[in-house]
């Protein structure tokens, strides 16, 4: 049992290496198999495919950043505009990190909605937060009732998240190399707690 363990580890961390590097389109299975030094054969007994052996590790992915969410949502200790700084650069390192999650999510939400909310072991609730506490306190409960709190989150998720979706179009539209790419996401750590909190004013 505790030989199946590692190797289904091994072909775990070494898928994850190379996803990261190629992404999923360029990854191939010959290649996590070498790189797990295993053959082909024993990688499909394992995960049968490449597709499933992507989503358990997004889905496993996933999981532990969502509850480092469900955290940072519920920090007695932390301000809101901390929290929202905390989200931001744990979203923009968790993408950076692995830069097809935002794809991944979007794919899985359209092709199997409830199946892939199902598989999430953390369901994060906006109104039974310490956040959404201190978004009442913030914005005053008249002014709530009129803004919904998820156009907030909504904000925060699209400020984070679009710069790598449509970072090919922004590369080209603003001469962006990697490393200048990179800094922008540095100074959007920064930034984006600013632009909320100016927002909630």
């Amino acid at each position: 049992m505790s030989t199946d363990l590692t190797t289904e580890d091994k072909i775990k961390n070494a898928a994850r290496e190379i996803f990261m590097k190629k992404g999923y389109a360029a990854t191939k299975t010959r290649d996590i198999a070498d790189a797990a030094g295993i053959n082909l054969a024993l990688l499909n007994y394992y995960f049968r495919s490449k597709e499933k052996l992507f989503q358990q590790i997004m889905m496993e992915s996933l999981t532990v950043f969502f509850q480092h969410i469900q955290n940072v949502f519920n920090g007695e200790q932390t301000t809101l505009e901390e929290k929202f700084s905390l989200l931001a650069s744990s979203y923009i390192n968790q993408i950076r990190e692995q830069p097809d999650i935002p794809i991944f999510i979007l794919s899985e939400l359209r092709a199997r909605p409830d199946e892939f909310v199902s598989q999430m072991s953390v369901q994060t609730r906006l109104k039974d937060s310490i956040l959404f506490d201190q978004l009442l306190e913030k914005i005053g409960k008249e002014r709530m009732m009129e803004i919904n709190p998820l156009h907030i989150m909504m904000n925060l998720m699209g400020l984070i998240v679009f710069p790598f979706i449509g970072r090919p179009m922004l590369e080209r539209m603003g001469e962006v190399d990697d490393a200048h790419f990179d800094l922008m996401m540095e100074q959007r750590k920064e930034l984006i707690p600013k632009w909320i909190m100016q927002m909630l004013e």
